[in-house]
């Protein structure tokens, strides 16, 4: 294990001891035996919650505890690579922390790091709840690529709430590097820019508002945990009847995932005709997936700049749609479902916005004109959907594993309304089954009046108008169930 030192003074008087080994972890809950960090117990027994401070790197890096009898310290044995920077930052802000932990045979394992609520340390230069907000980010990080030279900055400020100044800087110095090296570089350079009296108040303003957005943005890697395809079938199966080679695809790509942990390096290109369930099939998908979901409608963006952002140089200048996707997310591992491939238009003279989604399906980083940041896109996985694939560019083709989605047949949709699609309705009307009836003859002259027309969404208008006459029935003709025979449906669904 390779050991940290703190400090660069060459006065031995003042040179700090650095005892600890650093461990790599992507734990996301730590436990007993998977500790935040180990603390030597072989001079003191700690109880399972210990009050002090940490020290460093002034003295020995160490936990204060503060006991009944006095002060005991304890040499830090362990710790996980991700909390390194938030140990110096506590030590350094002599902040006081209540330590959650259970003895061990090799050291006292932490695995809960709260502020005191006693007081008597130094503030939070952020509000309240600021040091477990900055906890809960480590523990969803990854643990941090091998060292490498880093100047952080040493930052002030005014205690103001969490998207202050202080408060990213705060943040910058506990994340450490937990944050992508491109996007450490990019926020020093920003935060210079925000606190900064030689530039403009807008610049500042810009800077800030871009600091804000990145640093509220968990940076994950594509690593992705095994999906239970059962689990998954379920899914597919409760939100879409039929549908089985479609289902079989997806199914597929979830095995793939389980075996390579990480996303395919093509997504998903739903073509079928419209109704048909595309875009529900993609928000199961997401589900499956577990991960954040944000949509693209392709047919109202006429300007690439919706998706790309606009420059600071601008007063109004602001961040495109893909930015702010990730941003809402709150991390960089999301689904994008991009509406309408097919209708994407060409512009109004600035270029067409369906090539801004390349470099977004090229896993090699989207800049935003005003972050002005590469942000990483190696966990996004888009989930296109369009009607005419005849009007997609190759170029955005051959981006996705395309799969055609045929149209119901007439059996499959007289089980989709009767099954699926009149039950929903009832459901939500607060109608029992048995009150609103549809005999077999009147079903099937149901599908026949929408046997032109593609999808199921007619059907589903036709459930939702039956059951309003049904209910219509019950409350002001005072009958306990309404049977639709063929006739009843013909005159109640007529033109």
């Amino acid at each position: 294990m390779p050991v940290f030192d703190f400090s660069e003074s060459t006065d031995n008087k003042n040179l700090a001891i650095c005892t600890y080994t650093i461990f790599k972890s992507n734990e996301s809950v730590p436990t007993k035996e998977h500790p935040i960090m180990l603390l030597d117990n072989t001079k003191h027994s700690f109880r399972h919650h210990s009050y002090g401070i940490f020290t460093n790197p002034v003295k020995r890096t160490s936990f204060e505890a503060e006991e009944e009898n006095g002060v005991v310290s304890a040499d830090i044995l362990q710790i996980d690579a991700r909390f390194t920077s938030l140990l110096k930052w506590l030590g350094e802000n002599h902040i006081k922390v209540c330590l959650s932990g259970a003895d061990r045979e090799d050291g006292y394992a932490v695995y809960k790091i709260r502020e005191n609520a006693s007081g008597g340390g130094a503030k939070l230069s952020a509000e309240d709840g600021f040091l477990q907000f900055m906890i809960e980010r480590l523990l969803a990080s990854n643990a941090p690529m091998e060292e490498e030279e880093d100047e952080d900055a040493e930052e002030a400020g005014d205690d103001m709430r969490l998207t202050s100044i202080q408060s990213i800087t705060d943040f910058m110095n506990c994340a450490g590097k937990t944050l992508p090296s491109n996007i450490r570089t990019w926020a020093r350079r920003n935060l210079a820019v925000a606190k900064s009296h030689e530039v403009s108040p807008e610049e500042r303003r810009h800077a800030q508002r871009a600091l804000s957005i990145m640093m509220n943005i968990q940076w994950k890697n594509n690593y992705f945990e095994s999906i239970d395809p059962v689990e998954a079938r379920r899914i597919l199966d409760e939100e879409l009847y039929g549908m089985e080679r479609v289902k079989q695809r997806i199914i597929e790509t979830i095995i793939q995932i389980n075996r390579t942990h990480t996303l395919p390096a093509y997504g998903l290109l739903l073509i079928g005709p419209a109704g048909i369930g595309k875009s529900q099939l993609a928000y199961a998908v997401a589900k499956i997936l577990k991960l954040p979901w944000t949509t693209l409608d392709m047919s109202s963006i006429n300007d690439p700049e919706q998706l790309t952002g606009s420059s600071r140089i601008y007063a109004n200048a602001k961040p495109g749609i893909i930015l702010e996707a990730f941003s809402n997310a709150g991390e960089s591992n999301l689904v994008f479902i991009i509406n309408e491939l097919d209708k994407a238009a060409a512009g109004k003279g600035n270029g067409n916005p369906a090539d801004v989604l390349l470099t977004l399906l090229d896993n090699l980083g989207f800049t935003d004109n005003y972050i002005e940041c590469m942000v990483p896109t190696v966990g996004v996985y888009p989930i296109a959907t369009a009607n005419d694939k005849s009007q997609i560019s190759a170029p955005l083709m051959s981006r996705f594993a395309v799969i055609e989605i045929p149209d119901y047949s007439f059996e499959e949709k007289r089980i989709i309304f009767s099954r699926f699609a009149l039950k929903k309705v009832l459901k939500r009307m607060g109608l029992k089954e048995n009150e609103c009836v549809i005999e077999d003859a009147a079903l099937d002259a149901i599908v026949e009046r929408f046997s032109n027309t593609s999808g199921i969404r007619d059907l589903e208008q036709a459930a939702e108008h039956l059951a309003a006459n049904a209910l219509y029935q019950i409350e002001v003709n005072h009958v306990s169930e309404v049977h639709f025979d063929e006739e009843m449906v013909k005159e109640l669904l007529a033109e």
